[in-house]
């Protein structure tokens, strides 16, 4: 006979147990991360379309004017811009430009819309210019276009590269 005598198992509060925590943490995590990603995409929502084009949408259909690019297509219409010492430049290469217009650059961030840049470059000797330093430490979608929009040339400046060609984005672009 075994006349040990061993104390009852003392009862644990419930706040002590693993599977009580469990229980109530995984649900709570859920609601905040919920609330977390609600926080940002308020945040963060804006325009963040990547097409800086007027877009016309008809029921689940989107149309963009693509009159722009046709005619300079048709004007054969080329140039190339590019950046130093604090200046960005644009020679034309080829087609009819108006030389003692202003033109239109637009820089659009791929991602980022709030740090789209719009700028008149005032008419040069051998182009148009205008002192503005630009971040090259990522890509631009880029155009260039009279400040009529009656023709638009279209091209992506790609990181850290100096100069960009640009064309009509439709037609044959060789």
């Amino acid at each position: 006979m075994n006349n040990t005598h061993e104390p009852p198992p003392q009862k644990r509060k419930p706040w002590r147990e693993p599977m009580v925590w469990l229980v109530f943490a995984i649900p709570a995590a859920a609601v905040f991360a919920s609330f977390a990603l609600l926080y940002e995409s308020a945040r963060s929502s804006g325009n963040n379309d990547m097409v800086p084009d007027d877009v016309k949408r008809t029921a689940q259909i989107q149309t963009a004017d693509l009159a722009p690019d046709a005619r300079a297509q048709q004007l054969h219409l080329g140039a190339v811009a590019r950046t130093a010492k604090g200046t960005i430049e644009v020679d034309p290469v080829a087609g009819e430009f108006d030389r003692h217009a202003p033109l239109r650059l637009s820089l659009h961030h791929p991602t980022v819309a709030r740090l789209d840049m719009v700028m008149e470059l005032a008419p040069t000797a051998n182009g148009w210019s205008k002192v503005q330093d630009i971040d090259l430490s990522h890509d631009w979608n880029v155009q260039l276009a009279p400040m009529d929009g009656a023709w638009r040339l279209q091209g992506r400046w790609i990181a850290r590269q100096q100069a960009i060609y640009l064309q009509p984005a439709v037609g044959n672009n060789n």
